[in-house]
Protein backbone atom coordinates (compact mmCIF):
# COMPACT_ATOMS: atom_id res chain seq x y z
CA UNK A 1 0.00 0.00 0.00
CA UNK A 2 1.48 3.44 -0.47
CA UNK A 3 1.94 5.95 2.23
CA UNK A 4 -0.75 8.48 2.14
CA UNK A 5 -0.11 12.44 3.47
CA UNK A 6 -1.82 13.30 6.14
CA UNK A 7 -4.51 15.30 4.46
CA UNK A 8 -5.13 12.24 2.70
CA UNK A 9 -5.47 9.91 5.49
CA UNK A 10 -7.96 12.34 6.96
CA UNK A 11 -10.07 12.08 3.90
CA UNK A 12 -9.31 8.41 3.57
CA UNK A 13 -10.91 7.74 7.09
CA UNK A 14 -14.13 8.93 6.83
CA UNK A 15 -14.56 7.50 3.19
CA UNK A 16 -13.43 4.30 4.41
CA UNK A 17 -15.84 4.35 7.23
CA UNK A 18 -18.60 5.19 4.55
CA UNK A 19 -18.33 2.20 2.71
CA UNK A 20 -18.17 0.11 5.84
CA UNK A 21 -21.53 1.87 6.90
CA UNK A 22 -22.87 1.83 3.56
CA UNK A 23 -22.28 -1.98 2.82
CA UNK A 24 -23.58 -3.14 6.01
CA UNK A 25 -26.13 -0.98 6.24
CA UNK A 26 -27.61 -2.80 2.96
CA UNK A 27 -27.73 -6.20 5.01
CA UNK A 28 -30.20 -5.01 7.58
CA UNK A 29 -32.94 -3.19 4.81
CA UNK A 30 -35.18 -5.87 4.42
CA UNK A 31 -35.57 -6.17 8.49
CA UNK A 32 -38.60 -4.20 9.44
CA UNK A 33 -40.18 -5.79 6.09
CA UNK A 34 -40.26 -9.52 6.63
CA UNK A 35 -43.88 -8.90 7.47
CA UNK A 36 -44.67 -7.47 4.21
CA UNK A 37 -42.70 -10.08 2.36
CA UNK A 38 -44.53 -12.98 4.81
CA UNK A 39 -48.10 -11.83 3.57
CA UNK A 40 -47.16 -11.87 0.14
CA UNK A 41 -45.82 -14.97 -0.52
CA UNK A 42 -46.84 -16.67 2.66
CA UNK A 43 -43.99 -17.28 4.80
CA UNK A 44 -43.50 -19.07 8.04
CA UNK A 45 -41.63 -18.08 10.33
CA UNK A 46 -38.73 -20.61 9.50
CA UNK A 47 -38.87 -18.86 6.07
CA UNK A 48 -37.59 -15.63 7.49
CA UNK A 49 -35.14 -17.08 10.21
CA UNK A 50 -33.62 -19.29 7.06
CA UNK A 51 -33.32 -16.27 4.39
CA UNK A 52 -31.73 -14.24 7.20
CA UNK A 53 -29.61 -17.20 8.13
CA UNK A 54 -28.09 -17.74 4.67
CA UNK A 55 -26.94 -14.17 4.77
CA UNK A 56 -24.72 -15.49 7.38
CA UNK A 57 -23.66 -18.29 5.48
CA UNK A 58 -22.67 -15.86 2.70
CA UNK A 59 -20.55 -13.66 5.46
CA UNK A 60 -19.09 -16.97 6.64
CA UNK A 61 -17.84 -18.72 3.45
CA UNK A 62 -16.46 -15.11 2.31
CA UNK A 63 -14.11 -14.79 5.20
CA UNK A 64 -13.21 -18.25 4.96
CA UNK A 65 -12.50 -18.31 1.12
CA UNK A 66 -11.11 -14.48 0.88
CA UNK A 67 -9.85 -13.67 4.96
CA UNK A 68 -6.88 -13.40 3.81
CA UNK A 69 -7.23 -11.37 0.37
CA UNK A 70 -7.38 -7.67 1.39
CA UNK A 71 -3.71 -9.02 3.09
CA UNK A 72 -2.50 -10.17 -0.20
CA UNK A 73 -3.97 -7.40 -2.48
CA UNK A 74 -4.63 -4.45 -0.57
CA UNK A 75 -7.67 -3.34 1.08
CA UNK A 76 -9.02 -0.90 -1.30
CA UNK A 77 -9.69 -3.57 -4.37
CA UNK A 78 -11.37 -5.57 -1.59
CA UNK A 79 -13.40 -3.23 -0.47
CA UNK A 80 -14.65 -1.75 -3.69
CA UNK A 81 -15.92 -5.45 -4.65
CA UNK A 82 -17.43 -5.60 -1.18
CA UNK A 83 -19.50 -2.18 -2.11
CA UNK A 84 -20.23 -3.47 -5.67
CA UNK A 85 -21.59 -6.64 -4.12
CA UNK A 86 -23.65 -4.65 -1.71
CA UNK A 87 -25.34 -2.82 -5.00
CA UNK A 88 -25.70 -6.34 -6.51
CA UNK A 89 -27.77 -7.47 -3.63
CA UNK A 90 -29.99 -4.47 -3.77
CA UNK A 91 -30.79 -4.70 -7.61
CA UNK A 92 -31.88 -8.01 -6.96
CA UNK A 93 -34.22 -6.90 -4.31
CA UNK A 94 -35.37 -5.25 -7.10
CA UNK A 95 -36.86 -7.67 -8.63
CA UNK A 96 -40.58 -9.24 -8.35
CA UNK A 97 -40.26 -11.27 -4.79
CA UNK A 98 -39.70 -14.89 -4.48
CA UNK A 99 -38.20 -16.84 -2.36
CA UNK A 100 -35.04 -17.85 -5.02
CA UNK A 101 -34.44 -14.18 -5.69
CA UNK A 102 -34.81 -13.17 -1.87
CA UNK A 103 -32.40 -15.91 -1.04
CA UNK A 104 -29.94 -15.27 -3.75
CA UNK A 105 -29.87 -11.71 -2.28
CA UNK A 106 -28.72 -12.30 0.91
CA UNK A 107 -26.26 -14.52 -0.16
CA UNK A 108 -24.90 -11.83 -2.20
CA UNK A 109 -25.26 -9.63 0.67
CA UNK A 110 -23.81 -11.88 2.87
CA UNK A 111 -20.99 -11.85 0.64
CA UNK A 112 -20.27 -7.78 0.70
CA UNK A 113 -20.43 -7.92 4.60
CA UNK A 114 -18.10 -10.84 4.81
CA UNK A 115 -15.71 -9.30 2.65
CA UNK A 116 -16.19 -5.68 4.41
CA UNK A 117 -16.75 -7.20 7.74
CA UNK A 118 -12.82 -7.99 8.00
CA UNK A 119 -11.24 -5.72 5.37
CA UNK A 120 -13.17 -2.28 6.56
CA UNK A 121 -11.97 -2.75 10.61
CA UNK A 122 -8.34 -3.84 9.27
CA UNK A 123 -8.18 -0.76 6.64
CA UNK A 124 -9.32 1.85 9.39
CA UNK A 125 -7.11 0.53 11.89
CA UNK A 126 -4.06 0.47 9.40
CA UNK A 127 -4.95 4.32 9.26
CA UNK A 128 -4.67 5.10 12.43
CA UNK A 129 -1.22 5.72 14.43
CA UNK A 130 -0.72 2.40 16.86
CA UNK A 131 -1.33 5.22 19.59
CA UNK A 132 -4.62 5.48 18.46
CA UNK A 133 -5.50 2.20 18.13
CA UNK A 134 -8.30 2.23 20.93
CA UNK A 135 -9.85 5.24 18.50
CA UNK A 136 -9.54 2.74 15.56
CA UNK A 137 -11.32 -0.13 16.69
CA UNK A 138 -13.95 2.49 17.98
CA UNK A 139 -14.43 4.15 14.39
CA UNK A 140 -14.70 0.34 12.58
CA UNK A 141 -17.40 -1.06 15.38
CA UNK A 142 -19.24 2.09 14.92
CA UNK A 143 -19.25 2.17 11.23
CA UNK A 144 -20.08 -1.61 11.39
CA UNK A 145 -23.21 -1.91 13.98
CA UNK A 146 -24.22 2.31 12.86
CA UNK A 147 -24.82 0.57 9.55
CA UNK A 148 -26.71 -2.08 10.76
CA UNK A 149 -28.82 -0.14 13.02
CA UNK A 150 -29.35 2.88 9.95
CA UNK A 151 -30.46 0.26 7.76
CA UNK A 152 -33.59 -1.01 9.53
CA UNK A 153 -34.42 2.37 10.68
CA UNK A 154 -34.37 3.87 7.39
CA UNK A 155 -36.08 1.29 5.55
CA UNK A 156 -38.70 1.27 8.33
CA UNK A 157 -39.63 4.54 7.66
CA UNK A 158 -39.44 4.18 4.45
CA UNK A 159 -41.69 1.34 4.11
CA UNK A 160 -44.74 3.39 6.05
CA UNK A 161 -43.90 6.50 4.18
CA UNK A 162 -42.88 5.82 0.71
CA UNK A 163 -45.51 4.34 -1.88
CA UNK A 164 -43.53 1.28 -2.91
CA UNK A 165 -42.12 0.24 0.35
CA UNK A 166 -40.72 -3.04 -1.29
CA UNK A 167 -38.51 -0.85 -3.83
CA UNK A 168 -37.57 2.41 -2.54
CA UNK A 169 -35.24 1.46 0.40
CA UNK A 170 -33.08 -0.42 -2.22
CA UNK A 171 -33.25 2.41 -4.79
CA UNK A 172 -31.80 4.66 -1.70
CA UNK A 173 -29.17 1.84 -0.96
CA UNK A 174 -28.10 2.10 -4.58
CA UNK A 175 -27.70 5.69 -4.82
CA UNK A 176 -26.02 5.50 -1.28
CA UNK A 177 -23.47 2.67 -2.99
CA UNK A 178 -22.42 5.13 -5.46
CA UNK A 179 -21.07 7.97 -3.27
CA UNK A 180 -19.71 5.35 -1.35
CA UNK A 181 -17.89 3.58 -4.39
CA UNK A 182 -16.79 7.22 -5.61
CA UNK A 183 -15.02 7.79 -1.73
CA UNK A 184 -13.07 4.95 -2.21
CA UNK A 185 -11.96 5.45 -5.42
CA UNK A 186 -10.76 9.28 -4.99
CA UNK A 187 -9.46 9.35 -1.38
CA UNK A 188 -8.17 6.01 -0.28
CA UNK A 189 -4.61 4.64 -0.30
CA UNK A 190 -4.43 2.47 -3.50
CA UNK A 191 -1.91 -0.95 -3.24
CA UNK A 192 1.80 -0.08 -3.85
CA UNK A 193 1.72 -3.23 -6.33
CA UNK A 194 -0.73 -6.16 -7.24
CA UNK A 195 -0.26 -9.21 -6.58
CA UNK A 196 -2.01 -12.18 -7.24
CA UNK A 197 -5.36 -12.81 -6.05
CA UNK A 198 -4.56 -16.56 -3.10
CA UNK A 199 -7.77 -18.16 -2.34
CA UNK A 200 -7.42 -20.01 0.50
CA UNK A 201 -9.90 -22.70 1.55
CA UNK A 202 -8.22 -24.46 4.61
CA UNK A 203 -9.68 -22.22 7.07
CA UNK A 204 -8.11 -19.02 8.41
CA UNK A 205 -5.21 -19.12 11.29
CA UNK A 206 -4.97 -18.14 14.47
CA UNK A 207 -1.74 -17.19 16.16
CA UNK A 208 -0.78 -19.46 18.78
CA UNK A 209 -0.71 -17.01 21.95
CA UNK A 210 -3.55 -15.80 20.74
CA UNK A 211 -5.74 -18.17 20.63
CA UNK A 212 -7.19 -18.71 24.14
CA UNK A 213 -8.33 -14.90 24.15
CA UNK A 214 -9.28 -15.64 20.46
CA UNK A 215 -12.13 -18.07 21.83
CA UNK A 216 -12.98 -16.27 24.59
CA UNK A 217 -13.78 -13.31 22.62
CA UNK A 218 -15.82 -15.18 19.77
CA UNK A 219 -17.85 -16.60 22.38
CA UNK A 220 -18.75 -13.92 24.31
CA UNK A 221 -19.21 -11.44 21.18
CA UNK A 222 -20.66 -14.18 19.56
CA UNK A 223 -23.17 -14.06 22.33
CA UNK A 224 -24.82 -10.99 21.56
CA UNK A 225 -24.75 -11.46 18.35
CA UNK A 226 -27.08 -14.85 18.53
CA UNK A 227 -29.47 -12.79 20.60
CA UNK A 228 -29.35 -10.05 18.26
CA UNK A 229 -29.60 -12.57 15.05
CA UNK A 230 -32.52 -14.26 16.62
CA UNK A 231 -34.29 -10.50 17.65
CA UNK A 232 -33.40 -9.26 13.62
CA UNK A 233 -35.03 -12.27 11.98
CA UNK A 234 -38.49 -12.69 14.32
CA UNK A 235 -39.18 -9.37 15.36
CA UNK A 236 -41.21 -7.82 12.96
CA UNK A 237 -43.36 -11.19 13.24
CA UNK A 238 -43.55 -10.88 16.25
CA UNK A 239 -44.48 -7.32 16.69
CA UNK A 240 -47.66 -7.94 13.46
CA UNK A 241 -48.72 -11.22 14.63
CA UNK A 242 -48.51 -11.72 18.31
CA UNK A 243 -48.99 -8.20 19.41
CA UNK A 244 -50.75 -6.58 16.44
CA UNK A 245 -48.80 -4.19 15.38
CA UNK A 246 -48.11 -3.45 11.75
CA UNK A 247 -45.88 -0.12 12.17
CA UNK A 248 -42.77 -1.12 9.66
CA UNK A 249 -41.36 1.72 11.25
CA UNK A 250 -41.57 0.37 14.84
CA UNK A 251 -39.81 -2.86 13.77
CA UNK A 252 -37.28 -1.38 12.64
CA UNK A 253 -36.59 0.69 15.40
CA UNK A 254 -36.87 -2.28 17.87
CA UNK A 255 -33.40 -3.70 15.80
CA UNK A 256 -32.12 -0.44 15.36
CA UNK A 257 -32.47 -0.11 19.56
CA UNK A 258 -30.19 -3.26 19.64
CA UNK A 259 -27.69 -1.94 16.89
CA UNK A 260 -27.53 1.56 18.24
CA UNK A 261 -26.66 0.38 21.27
CA UNK A 262 -23.67 -2.02 20.35
CA UNK A 263 -22.42 1.57 18.89
CA UNK A 264 -22.88 3.32 22.40
CA UNK A 265 -21.58 0.06 23.64
CA UNK A 266 -18.24 0.69 21.92
CA UNK A 267 -17.54 4.07 22.78
CA UNK A 268 -18.24 3.07 26.57
CA UNK A 269 -15.91 0.12 26.52
CA UNK A 270 -13.34 2.08 24.78
CA UNK A 271 -13.17 3.85 28.48
CA UNK A 272 -12.40 0.77 30.29
CA UNK A 273 -10.24 -2.13 29.99
CA UNK A 274 -11.17 -5.36 28.10
CA UNK A 275 -10.30 -7.38 31.58
CA UNK A 276 -13.93 -5.01 33.14
CA UNK A 277 -15.49 -4.95 29.45
CA UNK A 278 -16.05 -8.36 28.47
CA UNK A 279 -17.39 -9.68 31.77
CA UNK A 280 -19.66 -6.65 32.06
CA UNK A 281 -21.19 -7.07 29.03
CA UNK A 282 -21.61 -10.68 29.65
CA UNK A 283 -23.82 -10.04 33.00
CA UNK A 284 -25.33 -7.10 30.40
CA UNK A 285 -26.24 -10.07 27.91
CA UNK A 286 -28.07 -11.99 30.51
CA UNK A 287 -30.23 -9.34 31.49
CA UNK A 288 -31.26 -9.01 27.99
CA UNK A 289 -32.02 -12.29 27.56
CA UNK A 290 -33.82 -12.40 30.92
CA UNK A 291 -35.58 -9.06 29.59
CA UNK A 292 -36.55 -10.76 26.60
CA UNK A 293 -38.15 -13.25 28.08
CA UNK A 294 -40.44 -11.20 29.40
CA UNK A 295 -41.66 -9.81 26.68
CA UNK A 296 -42.27 -13.11 25.22
CA UNK A 297 -43.88 -14.52 27.88
CA UNK A 298 -46.33 -11.26 28.35
CA UNK A 299 -46.52 -10.40 24.58
CA UNK A 300 -45.57 -6.53 25.58
CA UNK A 301 -43.80 -3.82 23.83
CA UNK A 302 -42.04 -2.06 26.58
CA UNK A 303 -39.92 -5.19 27.65
CA UNK A 304 -39.25 -5.83 24.28
CA UNK A 305 -37.33 -2.31 23.39
CA UNK A 306 -36.10 -2.99 26.74
CA UNK A 307 -34.48 -5.77 25.74
CA UNK A 308 -33.48 -4.66 22.50
CA UNK A 309 -31.14 -1.77 24.52
CA UNK A 310 -29.98 -3.58 26.90
CA UNK A 311 -29.14 -5.91 24.31
CA UNK A 312 -27.40 -3.81 22.56
CA UNK A 313 -25.27 -2.06 25.08
CA UNK A 314 -24.03 -5.06 25.93
CA UNK A 315 -23.17 -6.54 23.07
CA UNK A 316 -20.88 -3.36 22.54
CA UNK A 317 -19.25 -3.72 25.21
CA UNK A 318 -18.28 -7.20 24.35
CA UNK A 319 -17.37 -6.45 20.67
CA UNK A 320 -15.38 -3.69 21.54
CA UNK A 321 -13.18 -5.53 24.07
CA UNK A 322 -13.28 -8.76 22.05
CA UNK A 323 -11.65 -7.07 18.97
CA UNK A 324 -8.73 -4.98 21.19
CA UNK A 325 -7.83 -8.75 22.62
CA UNK A 326 -7.90 -9.88 19.21
CA UNK A 327 -7.48 -7.94 16.08
CA UNK A 328 -5.65 -5.13 18.35
CA UNK A 329 -2.87 -7.59 19.07
CA UNK A 330 -1.35 -8.56 15.40
CA UNK A 331 0.81 -6.54 13.40
CA UNK A 332 -0.57 -5.49 10.40
CA UNK A 333 0.20 -8.12 7.84
CA UNK A 334 -1.78 -10.74 9.64
CA UNK A 335 -4.48 -8.55 10.79
CA UNK A 336 -7.03 -8.92 8.04
CA UNK A 337 -6.93 -12.59 8.44
CA UNK A 338 -7.51 -12.57 12.25
CA UNK A 339 -10.63 -10.39 11.79
CA UNK A 340 -12.01 -12.28 9.22
CA UNK A 341 -11.85 -15.25 11.24
CA UNK A 342 -13.11 -13.46 14.39
CA UNK A 343 -16.67 -12.36 12.63
CA UNK A 344 -16.49 -15.53 10.74
CA UNK A 345 -17.08 -17.05 14.10
CA UNK A 346 -19.78 -14.28 15.29
CA UNK A 347 -21.41 -14.55 12.26
CA UNK A 348 -21.70 -18.70 12.95
CA UNK A 349 -23.02 -18.29 16.34
CA UNK A 350 -25.31 -15.66 14.33
CA UNK A 351 -26.78 -17.94 12.26
CA UNK A 352 -27.20 -21.22 13.74
CA UNK A 353 -29.62 -20.32 16.49
CA UNK A 354 -31.76 -18.47 13.83
CA UNK A 355 -32.66 -21.46 12.07
CA UNK A 356 -33.02 -23.23 15.63
CA UNK A 357 -35.44 -20.83 16.71
CA UNK A 358 -37.74 -21.28 13.21
CA UNK A 359 -37.46 -24.80 13.51
CA UNK A 360 -38.90 -25.20 17.27
CA UNK A 361 -41.35 -21.96 16.31
CA UNK A 362 -43.08 -24.12 13.63
CA UNK A 363 -42.92 -27.18 15.99
CA UNK A 364 -44.18 -25.61 19.48
CA UNK A 365 -44.70 -21.68 18.69
CA UNK A 366 -42.91 -18.53 18.06
CA UNK A 367 -43.43 -17.21 21.88
CA UNK A 368 -41.75 -20.73 23.18
CA UNK A 369 -39.41 -20.88 21.12
CA UNK A 370 -37.95 -17.71 21.96
CA UNK A 371 -38.11 -18.49 25.03
CA UNK A 372 -36.01 -21.68 24.90
CA UNK A 373 -33.38 -19.59 23.00
CA UNK A 374 -32.90 -16.96 25.06
CA UNK A 375 -32.17 -19.62 28.23
CA UNK A 376 -29.15 -21.28 26.15
CA UNK A 377 -28.10 -17.70 25.39
CA UNK A 378 -28.09 -16.10 28.99
CA UNK A 379 -26.25 -19.58 29.98
CA UNK A 380 -23.18 -19.58 27.67
CA UNK A 381 -23.02 -15.61 28.57
CA UNK A 382 -23.24 -16.44 31.86
CA UNK A 383 -20.69 -19.10 31.63
CA UNK A 384 -18.22 -17.02 29.48
CA UNK A 385 -18.17 -14.47 31.88
CA UNK A 386 -17.30 -16.50 34.49
CA UNK A 387 -14.44 -17.92 32.98
CA UNK A 388 -13.40 -14.67 31.27
CA UNK A 389 -12.99 -13.65 35.47
CA UNK A 390 -11.05 -16.75 35.78
CA UNK A 391 -8.88 -16.37 32.72
CA UNK A 392 -8.21 -12.71 34.13
CA UNK A 393 -7.45 -13.06 37.29
CA UNK A 394 -5.42 -16.19 36.64
CA UNK A 395 -2.73 -14.27 34.12
CA UNK A 396 -3.77 -10.54 35.14
CA UNK A 397 -4.67 -10.12 31.05
CA UNK A 398 -7.31 -10.81 28.31
CA UNK A 399 -4.44 -11.60 25.48
CA UNK A 400 -2.62 -14.34 26.96
CA UNK A 401 -3.70 -17.59 26.07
Amino acid sequence: MTTPTPARVRRAIPATALAFLVTMMGTTLPTPLYALYSAELDFTPLTITILFAVYAVGVVGALLAFGRLSDDIGRRPVMVLAVLLAAASALLFLLPPSLPALISARIVSGLGAGLMSGTGTAAIMDLFPAQRRALAGTVAVISNTGGLALGTLVAGMLADAAPSPLQTPYLVHLALCAVALAGLWIWTPRPSRLRRARLRLNGLRIPPYLRGAFVRAVLAAGSGFAVTGVLTAVSALFLARELHLDSHALAGFVVFLAFAGMALGQVIAGRLAPRVALPSGCSGLVLAAATLAWALGASALAPLLAAAAILGLSGGLCLHAALATTVGQVPPAHRGEVSSSFFAGLYAMLAIPAIGVGLLAGAIGLRPAGLVFTAVVAALAATVGVIELLSTRGDGSTVAA
